[in-house]
């Protein structure tokens, strides 16, 4: 058994849930040791007790050139299947609209069926608040989802792989972020405090990106006009085993993750294809959320051993 065989059992098994302060801890202690198997030194950022996140870091971040990112904790259970589609908003934005309005029409109708029976109309009202907030509360804070292959467990195998692959090298940097479910907090905290290497460095998110056939790249605006880290992107990712492989240059892209608090990104996401709708992801925080292809995992950690060497090639053309 390889080691990202290993490592995806153990994540799966041993720490499928990462959401309480302790499950948190406890896979941070396993993550920094499988880290120092790999090679690379790694020590916690802890950013205080109101903001609660402890962000774990490979690497030097004032000397590094390429962040490597995922987060590492796990999200609640939601009330109805999350859809996600990068390259369609509009059918992003349609789909949580309709999902926003269907739980609230149903706190509505147990609200009326409550307060209905017991001819008190002024029940109806608060209880209709007291409802929506919950539904509100349970989306953030609800019950553990106890599924999380794909979102983002997927991401940390990614990330494992990489630093197996990839030789300590002072212009990389591996950063495990916590509370992307609270808001993103845990990449906000880290850009605080590495304000300049956030606005100046290349950062490449890895988030759900273990079930799909097709991997998805998507630059930031900024990094869009950057054609020699495009062409690298694409040389390095061509022709990888079955799994396809799309650099989005063009059109509006939403894709819900850390790389949002950084200026020059690429967003790294694993989708299906849907006719009438394009790419999609579905089953993140569901009971569905079962399936990590490591034939993903072997690509995206090829690809990017093969995309470092190319883009210092760049680097050292331009300066």
């Amino acid at each position: 058994m390889d080691r990202t065989q290993r490592r995806k059992e153990t994540l799966l098994t041993l720490f499928p849930v990462r959401k309480s302060a302790a499950q948190k801890a406890d896979f941070r202690n396993w993550l920094m040791a499988e880290l120092k198997l790999c090679g690379w030194k790694a020590h916690e950022e802890t950013y205080g007790k109101f903001n609660g996140s402890v962000n774990v870091v490979a690497g030097d971040p004032e000397k590094a050139v390429v962040f490597l990112i995922a987060h590492y904790d796990t999200a609640p259970r939601m009330l109805v299947p999350n859809f996600i589609s990068p390259t369609n908003p509009l059918a992003h934005i349609a789909y949580h609209f309709c999902a926003a309005l269907l739980l609230l029409v149903l706190a509505l109708v147990v609200s009326f069926a409550v307060s209905f029976p017991l001819r008190q109309p002024g029940l109806m009202l608060p209880l209709f608040l007291i409802l929506a907030l919950a539904i509100l509360f349970t989306s953030v804070y609800g019950p553990a989802n106890r599924h999380n292959a794909n979102g983002n467990t997927s991401g940390v195998l990614a990330l494992l792989a990489m630093a197996e692959r990839l030789e300590r090298d002072k212009r990389v940097c591996f950063v495990f972020l916590d509370n992307n479910e609270r808001n993103l907090l845990g990449a906000s905290s880290f850009r605080k405090r590495h304000w300049g290497a956030a606005d100046s460095c290349l950062f490449l998110n890895f988030d759900c990106v273990g079930d799909g056939d097709t991997v998805l790249m998507m630059p930031s605006k900024c990094c869009r006009a950057d054609g020699d880290l495009l062409a690298a992107l694409e040389e390095a990712f061509r022709g990888r085993g079955s799994v396809k492989t799309r650099v989005i240059t063009r059109g509006l892209v939403y894709a819900p993750s850390d790389h949002r608090k950084f200026r020059f990104h690429v967003s790294f996401t694993a989708c299906r294809r849907l006719r009438g709708v394009g790419y999609y992801i579905s089953r993140l925080r569901t009971s569905r959320d079962t399936v990590l292809a490591t034939e993903n995992i072997d690509l995206l950690a090829e690809g990017m051993e093969c995309f470092l060497p190319l883009y210092w090639k760049e680097g050292e053309k331009k300066s």
